[in-house]
């Protein structure tokens, strides 16, 4: 029996009083989670369902049928766009304001909270954010319950932060249950248990605040170098044609390029072009690189060592580290055409936000999917400078050419091959690279602050609030 955990609990306590429930569920009564209730009832607290103005719920997904449902401006949240403390922007549906209405009791609103109840596994279950109005007009499907808080009561960003943490993370595993997959209801969302700090709340919320500028002044700073790239290869007043028609003659179209569809011909891929080639030092990528492929489809192991670099994971300003997917060693080892290195230029092939661009900065090892691009280039090249400019409306554009005409999007090595990189001289090339990581700094800035706000509730709770706030104090420089 040794390293098995055991706990015995009478058939009495089975059924709750306070609750009316049953659960007959062994996970449901593992120590971890008696230990964190008796910790937060040390603690002023209350029930979640104490603290909202309305009953927790969940959203619906329109009929597919109804196309006129679908393809507006409204973002339609699901689970992969659910993260901790983070909604990704890849969308795969959005709504009209038809559609909209259709769903329209879990219309978001600032300061609501979602969180994912159904998942397949417990990494799924639970994760939380706050709804900040930059993400708005959203609503949520059936998969995200909707929390809204009385103000009055609590703070929603400081709840927000306890929901990240690993208490409020464990209470929504304590309440979750595993069938065929891990999934919750709303009225055990309302269950758990929320401590009540109120001088923290307050510290909490103006970090949260702080975390949200930096946000903002991170995407700022991002789009700043962009422009500055474009002023240094002699980009910044280009304007794209709106010319619907290009005429071609057979050899400068099929007989050159193998393609028979309008849309590769438009005449603002030639005005790109030659406005890379008039105002600046160029090369084509295929000229410069010595590997360019993509990744294979992996194996995944749930509790695997070895990271695995999804499309999804490429993100519009960066890689999405903390949420890779995994794999084993054994694979890693078996598989040596996928593996990623520090440096290479990684990009979205396969769907909607193809071309995407962003390079791999971290030593650990990792692989690439079958619709991730691995991209390297001989030495001489900067891959963050040319990742930048693929990941820039220089190189956007140049995906949109290549990419049109087919059904479902896709982006090829040898689509990547012909890609033209505009130059400009070394001194240019490091101010921007400089502004890179300015921008990255202050995204450093505000992972940091978000740790220090999760640690600062973990600390109430498990030492006073005094020390938290102290900790805040200590630690937000």
């Amino acid at each position: 029996m040794e390293g098995l955990e055991i706990n015995i609990i009478n058939y009495l306590n089975l059924f709750s009083a306070e609750d009316d429930t049953f659960r007959f569920d062994s996970e449901h009564y593992q120590k971890i989670y008696r230990e964190i209730i008796k910790r937060i009832k040390n603690k002023p607290y209350k029930k979640l369902s104490e603290l909202i103005i309305r009953p927790v719920m969940t959203g619906h997904t329109p009929s597919m049928k109804v196309d006129r449902f679908y393809g507006g401006s409204v973002k339609f949240i699901k689970t992969d766009n659910l993260r901790e403390n983070r909604i990704s922007g890849e969308f795969s549906h959005t709504l009209t304001a038809e559609g909209n209405k259709e769903v329209s009791r879990s219309s978001l609103q600032e300061g609501d909270i979602i969180t994912t109840i159904i998942g397949a596994t417990f990494e799924i279950v639970g994760r939380t954010s706050i709804i900040q109005k930059e993400i708005l007009p959203a609503n949520i499907n059936q998969n995200i319950a909707l929390i809204r808080v009385d103000k009055s009561l609590i703070n929603p960003d400081y709840l927000n932060i306890y929901l990240n943490t690993k208490y409020g993370r464990n209470l929504l595993y304590w309440q979750s249950r595993q069938t065929g997959q891990v999934n919750l209801n709303c009225r055990e969302v309302e269950r758990i248990y929320v401590p009540l700090f109120k001088k923290l709340e307050g510290s909490v919320a103006s970090l949260v605040h702080k975390i949200e500028k930096l946000k903002i002044e991170f995407k700022s700073k991002y789009a700043q170098t962009e422009n500055l790239l474009l002023e240094k290869v002699g980009l910044n007043e280009f304007s794209p044609s709106r010319e619907p028609v290009n005429i071609k003659n057979f050899s400068a179209s099929f007989g050159s390029s193998g393609r028979l569809d309008a849309e590769y011909y438009q005449v603002k891929y030639d005005d790109l072009e030659e406005a890379i080639r008039k105002n600046s030092n160029y090369a084509i990528i295929g000229n410069i690189r010595t590997d360019n492929f993509r990744g294979l489809q992996p194996e995944y192991v749930e509790d695997g060592e070895i990271d695995v670099i999804n499309s999804k994971h490429i993100l519009e300003n960066t890689l999405d580290y903390e949420n890779f997917e995994k794999t084993s060693s054994v694979f890693w080892e078996s598989k040596k055409r996928a593996r990623v290195n520090k440096g290479d230029i990684l990009t979205y092939t396969t769907g909607a936000n193809i071309g995407r661009t962003q390079v791999y900065l971290i030593e650990n090892k990792a692989l690439a999917s079958n619709h991730v691009n691995i991209l390297r280039l001989k030495k001489g090249y900067n891959p963050f400078y040319v990742g930048f400019v693929m990941n820039s409306l220089i190189g956007r554009m140049q995906t949109e050419k290549f990419s049109a005409g087919s059904a479902q999007a896709e982006l090829y090595p040898k689509d990547i091959d012909q890609f033209i990189i505009p130059f400009c001289s070394d001194e240019n090339q490091t101010k921007i690279m400089e502004q890179i990581e300015e921008s990255f700094k202050l995204k450093k800035q505000s992972e940091h602050l978000l740790e220090v706000a999760k640690k600062a509730v973990e600390m109430a709770i498990e030492n006073d609030e005094e020390a938290a706030i102290q900790y805040i104090n200590d630690n937000v420089n």
